[in-house]
């Protein structure tokens, strides 16, 4: 499972009308963790090794 920004005119709820933008990401991954019952830092951390995995040429900060 990864969390991204794919589309650009379907803005998570409290910014519907707006353009969606990487900045709100964080945002769905709230909503997220609450529908899964999970918290926001479980789903920070899986989507982050899920993003390694998959790209695995990018290197570790």
């Amino acid at each position: 499972m990864i969390v991204e920004t794919d589309a650009p005119y379907l803005a998570p709820k409290p910014y519907r009308g707006k353009r969606n933008e990487p900045a709100y990401v964080a945002h769905t991954a709230e909503v997220l963790a609450e529908t899964i019952g999970v918290t926001t830092e479980e789903i920070a951390n899986l989507t982050t090794e899920n993003a390694f995995r998959i790209f695995s040429k990018m290197p570790r900060l």
